[in-house]
């Protein structure tokens, strides 16, 4: 992304350690959430809408959480009883 993006109203800066934001950024890019990180600056994302929100927080929380939160928190969400499987019963 050009680093020349003017900032918006709606850029974030996302406070991450260091060795983690190029990851951070990479993933971002991947997803088309506009940002852009230099050497030795913060890494900053456009956060225009709910869904990137969304997305950046799944992100974030990928890397802060411990591997087993994460584990506990996909196996509460497998038991979580679909819309479809409500409407069945």
């Amino acid at each position: 992304m050009d680093p020349s993006i003017s900032e918006s109203e709606a850029s974030q800066v996302i406070e991450i350690k260091w060795g983690d934001r190029w990851q951070v950024y990479r993933r971002l890019q991947e997803l088309e959430i506009p940002c852009h990180c230099q050497t030795d600056q913060p890494l900053k994302a456009e956060i225009d809408n709910f869904t990137a929100l969304i997305q950046i927080w799944s992100i974030l929380r990928q890397l802060t959480l411990p591997r087993q939160e994460l584990i506990s928190w996909l196996d509460d969400c497998w038991r979580l009883p679909s819309k479809s499987r409500k409407e069945k019963l």
